[in-house]
């Protein structure tokens, strides 16, 4: 039995450092900012770094961290990068549950420019992850962590929900922006199978229209919902129970080096601390540091935080969770 199966992809990213230029397109309604390169040149890179990452093996490090039974369910591809991501699940005492696909996924992340960056993916054997390779008898979990997965591996997820519905698992949900903009219909399913759903306003807005924080919530808060979690970058994080919406800031004092995995260091903290029976207000504070501690460092898992670590770090964290009913 384990405490948590995080379900989601793996891939070998690549941290690109270039001179690039920030420009801004400018329309009648929006300001859209990008990256620049010229057209036709040889561009050089300052520097170059290789590390694993993927919501899935993200999520799985961070619950292992936290000192949980972990089980990491996806498709890890039979090439030199699949190699790499089993060798990381080795060290970090995670136990592989998926199936093996041809070539894994890839990812290289264009410099970080104002607390941002660029990422482009290729999802490989990840988006292939089919629900009749699994052995459920494998799948005895407390908790299932659903990262963001397309494709086959999306009809997976669904009926992954299903069948922890059926066996009293709990879920923990984190969307993406290609979930999201398919609408409400589309992620129904597993919505109605989850207990704790987290995304950013962004994508929060793609799936029940524009709107502020408390109607957001209200709006994608079903019955069998214990949490709705909404991130909105530097303005803070926003939890709602059904009856109070609490919200955290990020501390001012933090220094951003680059965003990748933040969002799954906040997402999988604050579910952890859900597992540990921890309070709402110190769930949204160990969330915030562990994201934190990833943002001012290169990669996605490098520097996720152990249960000792963030113990430490949470017992002198000063920032106060406001909390009012909705």
């Amino acid at each position: 039995m384990y405490d948590v199966i995080a379900v989601g992809s793996n891939t070998v990213d690549v941290f690109a450092k270039t001179d690039s230029e920030l420009v801004e397109i400018r329309t009648k309604t929006t300001t859209e900012a990008l990256l620049a390169y010229p057209l036709g040149s040889k561009i050089l890179i300052t520097e170059l770094e290789f590390m694993i990452g993927g919501g899935g093996t993200n999520t799985a490090v961070s619950f292992a961290r936290q000192g949980f039974k972990t089980g990491y369910l996806g498709k890890i591809g039979r090439d030199e990068n699949g190699l790499k991501v089993f060798k990381l699940l080795k060290d970090e005492k995670i136990d592989f549950l998926g199936t093996l696909g041809i070539v894994g996924g890839y990812s290289i992340i264009l410099d970080s420019i104002k607390e941002d960056r660029t990422i482009l993916t290729y999802k490989g054997c990840n988006n292939n992850l089919s629900f009749k390779e699994l052995n459920l008898k494998n799948l005895k979990a407390e908790w299932f962590y659903f990262a963001s997965m397309m494709g086959k591996s999306f009809e997976t997820l669904k009926k992954l929900s299903e069948h922890a519905k059926k066996n009293n698992i709990k879920v923990a949900f984190n969307a993406s922006s290609y979930l999201a903009q398919k609408g409400f219909s589309y992620i129904k399913k597993i919505l109605e199978n989850t207990n704790i759903f987290i995304l950013n306003k962004q994508e929060a807005e793609l799936i029940v229209g524009k709107g502020n924080i408390p109607d957001l919530v209200k709006r994608l808060k079903l019955p069998n919902m214990d949490f709705i979690i909404i991130t909105d970058g530097p303005k803070g994080a926003f939890c709602y129970d059904g009856r109070f919406l609490y919200e955290v800031n990020p501390n001012k004092n933090r220094k951003v080096k680059e965003t990748t995995g933040a969002g799954d260091a906040f997402a999988s903290t604050f579910v952890a601390g859900i597992m540990k029976n921890k309070k709402v207000e110190d769930c949204l504070r160990m969330a915030s540091i562990n994201a934190e501690s990833v943002i001012e460092n290169y990669g996605a898992k490098n520097i996720l935080l152990s249960d000792k670590e963030l113990s430490k770090k949470l017992k002198k964290d000063k920032r106060v969770v406001k909390k009012r009913k909705l």
